[in-house]
């Protein structure tokens, strides 16, 4: 154990020392895969921005009953009934074609002018609402409800928030492909700035071989190299998010107030940025690996 402990800090240290000779490569480096990753990473904050905005907003998705033109009371009040005891219901209120038609012409400005029409063309109206948030659901019950026979159309007019759904379903489902097409373009540049260490170190590897260095032994200092730079990698997708976003929430206040709203852009969590930084680690560690085991294969041994 003390010997497998001692080999990791002597691979370490030299990785440090190599670090510390070069250490303006090794930032261009950080750099290169900060941003790379801060690209998935931003859109990954953004979308979780979007929800946590949609999820503040009132958005009680709301079915308005337009009823049969000159439906009698007695039907109407059957059908309060019956949508009072429906189990996807949570509440309705009832709109009189006559007091509909009053707020209609009060909110135009066409006070007065309704006798010009011989006859009210709007007809009574039941306001739903659904005991369910889900799009789905919802509009499943809008589908139900529009084919009673008193009913003569429903309207989902909350209908947006099943589209800001699908949108943000889309916004995950984006940070998921471009995650994983940075992360291969990831392994790639990591895999070849390994092989290039390997290149200028060729003659020490050879020897150390000669000498009955096992592979293991040979590749430990590159998988150290790899992980840091994807840990200084994420670091710097970490600060490129944070300075992007304090950027970003000035002008956004500033909208924020005009709607009377305190809204903003929240950082990443602990967590996410825990997970931000391990993948990219992880992600050096890989590319180092595949890097140094090419090599190891292609080397010959006496």
């Amino acid at each position: 154990m003390m010997e497998w402990l001692h080999a990791h800090r002597l691979a370490l240290l030299i990785t440090l020392k190599k670090l510390r000779a070069t250490p303006l490569a090794h930032l261009l480096m950080a750099g290169v895969i900060g941003a790379a990753l801060s690209l998935p990473s931003g859109l990954y904050l953004l979308v979780n921005n979007l929800e946590r905005a949609a999820g503040n907003v009132s958005v009680q998705p709301q079915i308005t009953l337009f009823l049969v033109q000159n439906t009698p009371q007695e039907v109407i009040h059957t059908l309060e009934h019956k949508l009072r005891k429906h189990p996807a219901i949570e509440d309705i209120n009832f709109i009189p074609r006559d007091e509909a038609w009053k707020a209609l012409l009060e909110r135009n400005g066409l006070e007065g002018t309704g006798g010009e029409l011989e006859t009210n063309p709007l007809p009574d109206a039941f306001i739903v609402h659904a005991n369910d948030t889900d799009p789905n659901a919802v509009s499943a019950l809008q589908q139900e409800l529009s084919r009673w026979p008193e009913v003569e159309f429903a309207q989902l007019d909350a209908a947006w928030v099943k589209r800001l759904h699908a949108l943000l379903q889309l916004g995950n489902k984006l940070v998921v492909v471009l995650a994983g097409l940075l992360g291969f373009a990831l392994l790639v540049i990591i895999g070849n700035t390994i092989r290039l260490q390997i290149l200028t170190q060729r003659d020490e590897i050879e020897v150390s071989a000669l000498i009955g260095a096992t592979n293991r032994f040979i590749r430990r200092p590159f998988l150290y190299a790899g992980t840091l730079h994807g840990l200084l990698g994420g670091v710097m997708a970490w600060l490129i998010l944070h300075a992007a976003l304090f950027l970003f929430n000035v002008s956004v206040k500033d909208l924020a107030q005009l709607y009377g709203t305190d809204f903003r852009l929240e950082p990443l969590g602990l967590q996410p940025s825990w997970i931000l930084i391990g993948c990219a680690a992880a992600l050096g560690w890989v590319g180092s690996y595949f890097a140094v085991s090419r090599y190891l294969f292609n080397l010959e041994r006496p």
